[in-house]
Order: C-alpha cells, then structure tokens, then sequence
C-alpha cells in the first residue's frame, strides 16, 4: 500500500474526527442536561455554537472534500504517475485539511480559506500528475 493510500484512511477519518471534536462538551452529560442527544443528533447539532458548530462544520466539509482527492489519487496511480509526486500531494492535501481544521476551530476564517484552497489545489493536481 502506498503513503498516498493511507493518506485516503486518514482524511476519511478526519471528518470523524471533527465530529467527536463537536459532540465532546456533550458526551457524558445526560440528554436532559444538555447532553449530547443519540435519539436526535442532527437537531442537537444544529443548536451547537461556537467552536462545536465550527467543528460540525468542519466535519461536513471534510465530507465534500474526500470524493475528489480520492478520484486524484485513484486517477493518479491508474494513470501511474510518479509515486514520489503521488504521496506528495497526498501529504499536501491532509496537512491542508488538518490546518483548515484548527483554523476553523480557532476561527480564522481567511487563513481557512486559504487552507481549503490549497488542499483543492492538491486534489486537482493530482489528476494532473502524470503528464
């Protein structure tokens, strides 16, 4: 398996991630007590505020960007471009999302942006990898 395959496992596990982040102040509180809500988690998360409803957020756009960076790399190793440049834009596209990540945490929302960019930029080249 390659370093761009494990990179697929790991952005496939940062929405979760992010995830966890949201529901965290709620975990091992009763429902009735503001608790995180297991019978109606979508309602419950949209009451959220703050850095929870960021991480909800995070987590919903760590979603919509998994199908195109895993058709890059896919596309990318069909089309067998150089591995080494593979895994580097593989790398690339989680530090990018990791660092959206915090950044969407800590509420910095043009260096967000800028974060976002570059891991779409990352998915896209990889289509072009090969040439």
């Amino acid at each position: 398996m390659t370093l761009a395959n494990y990179c697929i496992i790991v952005a496939g596990l940062l929405p979760i991630v992010c995830a966890g982040i949201a529901k965290s102040k709620g975990f091992g509180k009763r429902r009735r007590d503001g608790g995180f809500d297991n019978h109606n988690p979508r309602a419950w998360l949209a009451n959220l505020s703050g850095w929870q409803a960021r991480a909800n957020a995070a987590q919903a756009n760590s979603f919509e960007a998994l199908p195109l960076f895993i058709a890059g790399v896919l596309v990318a190793q069909q089309m067998q471009a150089p591995q080494g440049r593979v895994d580097a834009l593989a790398l690339a596209f989680v530090a990018a999302r990791l660092a959206f990540i915090a950044l969407y945490l800590a509420d910095k929302a043009s260096l967000r942006s800028l974060a976002w960019t570059i891991g779409v930029g990352c998915s896209v080249a990889l289509f072009f990898s090969a040439s």
